[in-house]
């Protein structure tokens, strides 16, 4: 599969960008520590995609847990880290409702999938991966179309996710990153 610059990518963030915390939520700067070689994943992935987003729940807002302006601190600082290593998020998209609110945007409702494309028009969503650690996230791509890549980790929850809900697996961010520039002859 060759994957062109019209390809665009969604990444999930807490579990595939930086490190989840069980049953609990990154709320400061200081919580928010970056997987290894995240920085180097997403350099790549800039040069292979045309547009890199994060789609997030963030019910840690909705809860009371946080404040909007710390989840825009958090991603504010992740930006500068990136751009200090001349790479991007295009966009981030998040959405802070409650899993129980009704017409939210809670992944895997592809609400954010849509806004993306509302404000990248020339973004197709048959033409995008999802790269994500739950069902949630490979339900979301399921729902828009695109290639589902699950993010492996040790947790319960993800021995629920069935086989044909991914399409590729792999250990990190950077792993797939690695694997998405071979198949495209990248040299970086």
């Amino acid at each position: 599969m060759k994957i062109g610059k019209e390809w665009t990518i969604f990444l999930d963030r807490d579990g595939v960008i930086n490190q989840r915390i069980l049953g609990g939520y990154v709320t400061s700067v200081s919580e928010f520590i970056l997987i290894d070689k995240t920085i180097e994943a997403i350099q790549i992935l800039n040069k292979v995609f045309h547009y890199t987003f994060i789609v997030t729940n963030q019910a840690g807002v909705g809860k009371g847990l946080m404040k909007e302006s710390d989840l825009l601190s958090i991603h504010q600082e992740f930006q500068n880290k990136l751009a200090q290593s001349n790479c991007r998020i295009d966009q981030i998209y998040q959405c802070t409702a409650l899993p129980q609110e009704i017409n939210n945007c809670r992944k895997p409702n592809p609400a954010m999938a849509y806004q993306a494309q509302r404000d990248f028009p020339e973004v197709e969503l048959k033409k995008s991966f999802m790269v994500g650690d739950t069902a949630s996230d490979m339900e979301f791509g399921r729902n828009i179309g695109s290639i589902n890549v699950l993010i492996r980790h040790n947790l319960p929850e993800q021995k629920l996710i069935s086989a044909d809900q991914y399409d590729y697996i792999f250990d990190s961010l950077y792993e797939f990153a690695q694997f998405i520039q071979e198949k495209n002859n990248f040299l970086l």
